[in-house]
């Protein structure tokens, strides 16, 4: 398996932040500026974890999890969610749709290499 993540964030510096932050360790970095976005590149490409925000434009954060947890071919995928959103319930709502893990921003880039490196074998 390749060593791709999808990082979907609406914003541009985010993503850009992101990108540098793992193409540094050794990452390949495809970019999504939301969830239809992040949905059609993932039609063709089958990356080794998504990143993603929760509130975007379009397709946000949770539908996005829960639509890549209902094809067969993303069962297994870890998805980490990177967001501003702290609450509880958020938090309990990314579970229960199937999110591996929770990041706030602004992230430490040695806290979300770590964190990439418990998700991605």
């Amino acid at each position: 398996m390749s060593r791709k993540i999808l990082a979907v964030d609406d914003s541009p510096s985010m993503r850009l932040l992101l990108r540098a932050t793992l193409s540094q360790r050794g990452y390949g970095v495809a970019e999504a500026e939301d969830g239809l976005a992040a949905l059609a590149w993932l039609e063709g490409n089958m990356p080794s974890l998504v990143i993603t925000d929760i509130n975007m434009p379009r397709l946000d954060g949770f539908g996005l999890i829960e639509r890549l947890r209902a094809r067969a071919d993303f069962v297994d995928t870890p998805i980490l969610v990177l967001t501003t959103e702290s609450g509880e319930d958020k938090q309990a709502r990314a579970r229960a749709a199937g999110a591996t893990g929770w990041i706030v921003k602004p992230f430490d880039p040695e806290r979300l290499a770590a964190a990439v490196r418990r998700v991605v074998h």
